[in-house]
């Protein structure tokens, strides 16, 4: 139990309850990793998170997430081996700091596109998922689903990705019908992905307040943080 984070074993063990009873009205069989999201609070919610169980953690700044890595380079969750996933919009020219992250959820655009690959032939092969915009929010990025194949296409000669799956997120308090339109529409593209050849067995969907629905519709990655850990830091 972390002193910070007093109630995040209770609140995991909860959550992956509900995430069972998902699974099971879902009907998909999926197996599902929660990430535990703790952008904005401080080394010490990772440390709560490996204490609860939880082997993933998601940031969306590369600064933020690599201050983390060095303050608990000596750390019980480090030497364990806990996942870092980088969850958020990425400038091209800070590309270069993917290979410290397990796995990128934001393929947005054709320049992180070329960006990525550049740095992946380089190091290794970069597990990332493409970034899909199903609702078509101007507010966010990533690729309509009638662009999915054209891209798919495109990363075919990408030897330094390795394209795992998707990410989407939802539109913020949208009604149910929706919600389902948007994480059926992820799920069709990455049977897209899959379909022309790529090791596209990822869904990355669902955030705290709708994660339940998006295991129903097969989400193998849950991106949490405010059920976690309470309302975020400024």
């Amino acid at each position: 139990m972390s002193e910070a984070f007093p109630e995040v074993a209770a609140r995991v063990a909860e959550i992956r309850g509900r995430i069972a009873a998902a699974v099971a009205r879902g009907g998909h069989r999926q197996a599902v990793r929660l990430i535990a999201v703790t952008k904005t609070h401080g080394p010490e919610a990772v440390e709560a998170a490996w204490a609860a169980g939880l082997t993933d953690v998601g940031e969306n700044k590369v600064q933020e997430a690599l201050g983390k890595q060095e303050a608990l380079r000596d750390a019980p969750c480090t030497r364990g081996g806990i996942r870092w996933h980088l969850i958020g919009h990425l400038q091209s020219n800070k590309a270069k700091a993917l290979p410290h992250f397990a796995l990128f959820h934001a393929l947005d655009r054709e320049s992180i596109l070329a960006a990525a690959d550049a740095v992946g032939r380089k190091a290794h092969p970069l597990p990332v998922l493409l970034q899909v915009n199903i609702s078509g929010e101007a507010t966010k990025g990533g690729y309509a689903l009638a662009d999915v194949a054209g891209v798919a296409e495109r990363l075919q000669p990408c030897v330094g990705l390795s394209v795992r799956g998707v990410m989407t997120m939802a539109p913020f308090d949208a009604p149910e019908r929706v919600l389902r339109e948007v994480f059926q529409g992820a799920r069709a593209a990455r049977e897209i992905l899959a379909a022309a050849g790529h090791p596209a067995t990822e869904l990355s969907m669902g955030m705290s307040g709708d994660y339940e629905i998006a295991v129903e519709e097969g989400a193998t990655l849950v991106r949490l943080g405010t059920v976690l850990f309470g309302e975020r830091g400024r």
